[in-house]
């Protein structure tokens, strides 16, 4: 079995982690982060402008989570993958969904704006995703 476990840096997706760790002990587990990319509303130059700076961003911010999600594993005797991308969540997560048997994340991340967009991601997830998903408040 294989389970994709959507991760940012919010207490939620670390616990969704663990419930997938926990629930699927036998699975393989594949953490995927999603970093934005810059918005075209700011004018095409100053997207290509950002397209470096993103890209940095996007490994830094990538790497935190690949450590993070390193260390729940570790605290499960487990191990797990990693991929990052960068887009929209929502679409990255149904874009990669059909490889996977289900889906665990988290209901929404720890900020007022993070609880609106992750808690968007999660119900995009969940409602249009052709495999199983548990959200994990």
């Amino acid at each position: 079995m294989r389970v994709l476990v959507p991760m940012d840096d919010s207490e939620m997706a670390e616990r969704a982690l663990e419930y997938a760790l926990e629930v699927y002990d036998d699975a393989e587990i594949t953490v995927l982060t999603v970093v934005g990319e810059p918005s075209f509303m700011w004018g095409e130059a100053a997207s290509i402008a950002l397209a470096d700076d993103m890209e940095a961003a996007a490994e830094e911010h990538g790497q935190a989570v690949t450590d993070r999600a390193g260390e729940i594993a570790a605290d499960h005797d487990a191990e797990v993958d990693v991929t990052i991308r960068t887009g929209h969540p929502g679409r990255a997560i149904l874009d990669t969904v059909d490889e996977y048997d289900a889906v665990v994340l988290g209901s929404h991340g720890g900020s007022m704006a993070d609880r609106l967009v992750v808690g968007n991601v999660a119900e995009t997830v969940f409602r249009r995703a052709p495999v199983p998903v548990t959200v994990v408040r």
